[in-house]
């Protein structure tokens, strides 16, 4: 907590002052554009790769930034939840699902999808991890590679055309009013890939917004 507290502090002093009208303003209600759904990984945080204000993204962070398939049954979806609030109630105009290299979810369903090895060491008991990463297996022994980097983008794929069995989604993505987009974020060289299914994975330039 000390780490946290000195963060606060530099926070109240630096930042604060610049930008207490907007929180001022926030304290009102938010009004997002984008639904970042990434992992909870804490080397990859959306809010300081895409270098926003507070109010401009709507981010739900899970293991290995996984959306699982539209459900009915009762339950605790909490990812499920926030898609649903994000597009349903803000009525966000993006949805941008963002991996990252050496993600350990996604190494978790590479070990258990090709030697059926559990997530968790010698001892532990990683019951909710193993259920969750279920929903990448199929995709990861399809592919049949020991490669992290292709896996980590067949997730973001595969999340991407999950969201699309939330009828609400689907049926915003038809009418034109919703944009789902696809990204990997490289922790190592700061690199940014970007997906949609029209033109495939691109490179994006950090120069291209100057």
């Amino acid at each position: 907590m000390d780490r946290l507290l000195e963060g606060y502090s530099r926070f109240r002093r630096d930042a604060w002052p610049h930008q207490r009208e907007l929180y001022e303003q926030l304290a009102d209600g938010q009004t997002p554009r984008l639904l970042v759904i990434a992992c909870s990984d804490s080397r990859a945080d959306p809010g300081q790769i895409f270098d926003v204000s507070p109010g401009e993204l709507f981010v739900v962070r899970n293991v290995a930034a996984l959306v699982p398939p539209f459900e009915q049954g009762e339950g605790l979806h909490g990812t499920s939840a926030a898609i649903e609030f994000a597009v349903q109630a803000l009525g966000v105009k993006t949805i941008l699902v963002m991996g990252h290299a050496r993600c350990g979810g996604v190494k978790a369903a590479i070990d258990r999808g090709l030697w059926g090895t559990k997530a968790g060491q010698e001892g532990q008991s990683l019951r909710f991890v193993n259920q969750w990463i279920d929903v990448l297996v199929p995709v990861v022994v399809a592919l049949n590679t020991q490669e992290i980097e292709p896996c980590e983008r067949a997730s973001v794929e595969l999340s991407m055309s999950n969201l699309l069995s939330f009828p609400f989604v689907a049926e915003k993505v038809a009418a034109g009013t919703l944009n789902l987009e696809g990204a990997r974020f490289d922790i190592a060289t700061g690199g940014l890939d970007l997906f949609n299914h029209e033109r495939g994975w691109v490179r994006a330039d950090p120069r291209a917004a100057d």
